[in-house]
Parts: structure tokens; sequence; C-alpha cells
């Protein structure tokens, strides 16, 4: 966790400039998957509209690289309610998808716990986003279980976004932590929510060697790799990867690339990556195009080498991180 965020802008920068997009890229399209259950089929690499893309401190560079990121085929997108003042987040996306709507896949989330102002927010979602509904709505951010009971106390927010999908104020529905694999667990049994977005990254998966492969180290805390993700695939939903570069702390300890293309490689539609400079993004959507799974070995090696550095801090940082 020692790396800044100005540290990391300027490495993944450097990179970008030193190794260039990978070649042979240029006319060939983002690899699209089907998103689980909701039968949507989108790229693989998202446009993370959060704290990264409020680093574009003037509107319209903010506008123009998204406009730049969908131009290059990104088609889906994530916002939030509460990315930025007054939904500052999901009004400059409102504006770089005029248009163009129909052809990509939108998410929004909504932060509140409290049921009875729920439906006030998402239409003041909606009306910064310029649509008349999203392909996907979250509850967002998931933390403890006692924010769980918050969420499914009756009229709460999950009666709340299950009253506007069957209104078609959004498509589906989901559910989003990077807190808590075993509350994200839990959620996800009890609930069947379209989708769920989770962290899913390389540093925060502890493994030991078994006969069958990686298993997960009972003696440490658990990861949403090894707790949350394969109930969601049991269930069907739509998997969405956050947290690639663990908020930057991986950056430096292996190539971008091969951070990406380890969260590509489990079993999820698409990574959703913040990209607060025009460099990321082609970097970025040119790794995608260039993606081939890494082979277990490697997925072994780099998870045991990242986690045994990285988890137990990046447990507690995450653990009270606030993606707003």
């Amino acid at each position: 966790m020692s790396i800044t965020r100005r540290e990391f802008i300027g490495t993944a920068a450097a990179v970008s400039v030193a190794a260039g997009a990978p070649a042979g890229t240029n006319d060939t399209p983002i690899p699209t998957r089907i998103l689980g259950r909701t039968g949507a089929r989108v790229s693989i690499l998202a446009f993370g509209s959060g704290s990264r893309f409020l680093q574009y401190q003037e509107e319209d560079q903010a506008v123009a690289a998204l406009t730049r990121a969908l131009d290059m085929g990104i088609t889906y997108i994530d916002t939030a309610d509460d990315y930025g003042k007054d939904h500052l987040s999901e009004k400059r996306v409102g504006m770089a998808i005029k248009g163009r709507r129909d052809k990509l896949f939108l998410a929004t989330k909504l932060s509140n716990r409290d049921g009875s102002d729920s439906q006030r927010i998402v239409e003041a979602s909606l009306k910064a986003l310029q649509v008349d509904r999203v392909d996907l709505l979250h509850i967002h951010a998931l933390t403890t279980a006692d924010d769980l009971a918050k969420i499914e106390a009756k009229g709460g927010p999950l009666d709340q976004v299950l009253k506007m999908r069957d209104q078609k104020m959004t498509r589906f529905i989901g559910i989003t932590c990077h807190a808590d694999p075993e509350v994200l667990k839990t959620a996800l049994e009890r609930h069947d929510f379209d989708c769920t977005q989770m962290a899913l990254n390389a540093g925060t998966v502890a493994m030991m060697s078994g006969t069958g492969g990686m298993v997960p180290d009972k003696s440490v805390t658990t990861s949403f790799e090894t707790v949350a993700l394969p109930v969601a695939l049991r269930k069907k939903m739509g998997v969405l990867a956050m947290k690639v570069f663990a908020q930057e702390a991986l950056v430096g300890q292996a190539p971008i690339e091969k951070l990406l293309y380890y969260t590509l490689s489990l079993p999820v539609t698409a990574a959703v990556v913040g990209m607060p400079r025009i460099e990321h993004i082609d970097h970025n959507v040119a790794s995608a195009k260039k993606f081939k799974q890494l082979p277990a070995a490697e997925m072994k090696q780099l998870s045991h080498s990242l986690s045994q550095k990285n988890k137990a801090a990046l447990d507690r940082f995450f653990l009270h991180h606030l993606d707003a």
C-alpha cells in the first residue's frame, strides 16, 4: 500500500508511453462476454466513472475521455449516484452517451440506506444521465452484516430496487461489495440479484498448493474469489470485477497487463477500470483487445507472490474504503 495515487498515475502513464499500445490491435474489437442471466453482451473492459473519472478536472476533458473510450469499443459504463457532488459523474456520463445510448450497457448504483428516499435518488440519477432507465441498478457498497440488515429491511433499498425494476426504471438489479466476502456471500445466497460487482485481483487471494491445484488457505482471511464468486456463478449472476489494481497498491509489483489479465482470466464478464488519463484508456483498450487467458499455473504463481505481500493490508484497506 506504499504507492500513492500520484505515483500510480505517473507510473501507468510512463508504461503506456514506453511500451506503447500493443501492436496490431487498432482494427481489432474488444472481446465481449455475456453478462450472466441478463443475456446482454458487453465488452470485457468496462469504463469506471468513479474517483478516477473525477480526476478529469474539466467537464469537457471528462466527456472527451469517455467519448474516446466508447469510440474505441468499450460498451459497459459504470457510475453511481454518489460519484461526485450532485450526481456529477452521472451528469458527465449523460453528456457523453448522447446519440449512442442504444449501443451501450449503462449501470449506476444507489448508495443510500433509507428506502423512503431511494426512488427520488434514482429519479435524479436518470435525469442526470438523460435516460428513461438504466440497464443495471446496483445497491452500492455493501459493508457489514448490519448494513445488509438495513438493505433487507421492509421498505428498504432492496424492496425499492425490486419495485424500480418492475417499474422499468432499470432492466436488472445487483449489489456491489469490496469490504467483506462473507457478507456478500450471504447477500447473494439470500437474494436473486441479476448481477454483482466485487473486488477481484491477484493480491487478495490467499492460496496454498493442494492435490487439486489452488485451494483456499484457511489460516488467513478468504477472498471474494474463493467465497462470493462461486455463489454468483452457481446462481448464474453476471459478475463484474473491480479493484483490479487494488486501488493502485499492486501497480509496480507486476506488469499492468498481467494484473488485468489475471482478473479477466477468472469467470467474470468484465473488469471495471478507472482510467484518469487518456494514455490509460489507450493502453488498457489495446491490452483488452490482445487478451489471452492466463494459464492456471501462471495465475497461481502471480496470486501467491502478490497476496503474500499485500493481502492483509488490502483486506484492512478495503474494509473501510469508500468508492465515492
